[in-house]
Order: C-alpha cells, then structure tokens, then sequence
C-alpha cells in the first residue's frame, strides 16, 4: 500500500501499513446470536472503540451513528469524490456520499452517509498481537436505523471481496483474509501474510496443514462447490452444488431435498450406533437422545462423521471437509442433542449456506488473489481450539 496510509500514534512513532505485515484482531462470540464479532477503534485523536459484526457478504462496512458523535475527526464523503465514485452503486443526497445495501440481519435494506475516518489495529506475528497501527482513511458509512443490531454490536464489518470493503481497503497489495471462529474464548482474524502460529502449530517446523479448494466470488459473497455429502462414509451425490460461506447464519442451511436425505443418512448412522430419535425441539427439525451417546472425545460427541466433498487443485480430483460431533449436533438439554442443519425450503436462493456452528474451531483462509479458499482439519483433532491463550 502507498506511504499515505499511515499514522501518527499517540507516542508520535509513525507506523506504516506495509505489504509486509500482517494483521490480527479478536474475535468474540455473541453466544445468545451465535454472531462472531471484532473490535475496532475508529477516531484519530479521540477514538471510539466498537463491536462490529463480521459479515462475509457486507461491501461496505456501516456503523451506528450516535456511536461516532464524539469523534471530531469524522467527516462526510463528497459525492463528486473519488472515493464516493469508487464505490460501486453509490448515491448522493445534497452533495453527500451514501450508499445502500443489504441487512445481513433483517429484510431492510441500510441507507447511509459514507464517511471516512481512521481505524486503528494490530500487527502480528502470527500468533500474539505486536504494534498499534491505523489505516489513516478508512471508507465506511453511517445509519441510525440499525434496530436489527443487538448489543454490545454497533455495526457491521464488510470482509466482503468487495472493492470497498474493510478488507481490501487494508489488504489491496496482499489480498487475503483468514478466520479462526472459536466455541469459546476469544478467537482470530488475520489480514494480509498467511503466518498463523496456532499452538502446538508454528510458522517453520511445524505448520497447520490446509486443504484447498476452488472458490468463486460473486456480488460480494464467497462460494465453493459441494460436490456430495458424506455421512460416515456413505455418499450423497450433489453433482456440484454452489455453497456460500457465512459468518451471519449460525447454523448451515440446506435446500429441502438436501436436508432431507442428509437427515435420513445421519438417522440411519445414528440409530446404528444405538443413537435413538426423539421428539424435535424448536429450531430444529431432528432429534436425539443425548444418553444414548457413547461417549464425548476431543471432537465433541460421538454421532456419525459429516464430510463436503469439494473439488482439489486438480480436475476430477476431490478433497474432503470433514466435521464431528462438535460441529454437527448440538445439546438443547441434558437429554436431547439435535442435528446442527436447518431446512431452507425448496426454493433458496442458496442451495447451501455454511454457517457459523460447522465453521468454529477451523483455521479457514480466503485468498483473493488465487481465487481459494482453504481450510484446516479441525484444530480439536490436534487437541487445540482457535481460542487466544489469555496472557
């Protein structure tokens, strides 16, 4: 990036985003949502640190404006601007940038005034959080009709592959993101240079190893194809069905037909394996009784393994996402766990939508530039999870 995206920080040390860093922020899971979110500090002489949602699908990031009404360093887009102009279907109301889009949590569409400011981060070195740096003009927009929003978040932060996007406004020389969504704890959002030093895996001997598959973006969102769903083995031929990947949805959603014969397998599998089926329990549609499980090992409860098969880096080669107990059902009570899927009809636009639950405990890696995304093993099969040590 250019030597205009810096900063003077409060020790007057000036601190330049460069193409060699990296960086990383916290994440938090909102457990009553089941939402992740990071924590930014936005302002340049008084800052205001927020709780922004993280969305894969959002553009532009948009924030809650009586949360910016201390900042004095804020100000509005102009909208014969270049930044305005550079923002794909960009509006204008007496000469104000705005822009409007989707509400990954309502119905609504968002309106709101582009704004800049500066928001401020941290480096890493793959595994611990070094120095303070700041994008000095960062592009966001501002609404006060955010009803949808549940505290503590006071926005949304795009990591869409998006031209204004948080994450290309930062990463534009090394276009690359990666998530570790944790079950607990405080998880990882990196930006920028793949280094990911995750106990007992460092960055020399002793790598975390990745899977890749082809990925397609499209209008914001990211996509892999499912080419069958295996349950404990056992195929369910798709025949290449598009995915997308959410950070919004908690639980992954499935085209009726799909869910239908993946809850059937699982049931089978289950039953097998003297898991009975009990009565379902709101929001779920399959049951069992969670005294009948044998057991709990290091990847959650022992039920039937649930894996994607994807296409490889190859033609006609195929890689396999595995996901246990951990990621696949989920307890309601002492004595009822339920399938971690939901039916999303018989008319989705999305035939598949990966949520949050299936991706906890993953390193998962977005890589614009070669157009993959990449995925560990989960971390609990090497008795570790994507959680922060506390220092």
């Amino acid at each position: 990036m250019s030597s205009g995206l810096c900063f003077l920080s409060i020790f007057t040390a000036m601190i330049l985003i460069t193409s060699q860093a990296q960086y990383l922020l916290p994440i938090t899971k909102h457990e009553p949502t089941k939402h992740f979110y990071t924590t930014l500090d936005i302002g340049t002489n008084v800052k205001s640190p927020l709780n922004l949602l993280l969305d894969l699908g959002t553009n532009l990031t948009w924030l809650n404006c009586y949360k910016l009404q201390s900042l004095t360093s804020l100000h509005n887009v102009a909208c014969d601007s270049d930044s305005c102009q550079a923002i794909p279907g960009n509006g204008c109301n007496d000469k104000s940038c705005l822009y409007q889009q989707p509400n990954p949590l309502g119905s609504d569409n968002i309106t709101g005034r582009v704004v800049q400011d500066a928001a401020s981060f941290a480096t890493t070195d793959g595994g611990n959080f070094l120095s303070q740096v700041s994008l000095r003009i960062f592009t966001f927009s501002c609404a006060y009709n955010l009803q949808d929003l549940v505290p503590p978040v006071d926005g949304v932060l795009s990591l869409s592959p998006g031209t204004s996007s948080f994450t290309i406004q930062v990463t534009s020389d090394i276009p690359k993101l990666a998530l570790c969504l944790t079950s607990y704890g405080t998880g990882r959002f990196y930006l920028a240079e793949s280094y990911y030093i995750i106990p007992p895996f460092d960055n020399s001997t002793n790598q975390i190893p990745m899977t890749l598959t082809p990925m397609r973006t499209d209008s914001g969102d990211y996509l892999i194809t499912v080419q069958a769903i295996y349950v404990d083995g056992t195929p369910l031929l798709l025949g290449g069905v598009e995915a997308k990947l959410s950070t919004v949805v908690p639980y992954t959603v499935l085209k009726t037909d799909i869910y239908n014969a993946l809850a059937q397998s699982f049931t089978l599998k289950a039953e097998a394996m003297g898991i009975s089926k009990v009565t379902s329990v709101a929001p779920f549609n399959d049951c069992f009784d969670a005294r009948n499980v044998s057991g709990n090992d290091m990847t959650g409860p022992n039920v039937p393994e649930i894996e994607f098969g994807l296409p490889g880096k190859t033609a006609g080669d195929e890689v396999k996402w595995g996901f246990y107990g951990a990621n696949t059902v989920v307890k309601v009570s002492e004595m009822v766990m339920c399938l971690a899927f939901d039916d999303g009809g018989k008319n989705p636009e999305n035939w598949i939508v990966i949520g949050t639950h299936q991706l906890e405990d993953y390193l998962l890696e977005f890589d614009f530039s070669t157009s993959t995304f990449s995925f560990s093993d989960s971390l609990l099969l090497h008795d570790t999870t994507c959680s922060i040590p506390s220092s």
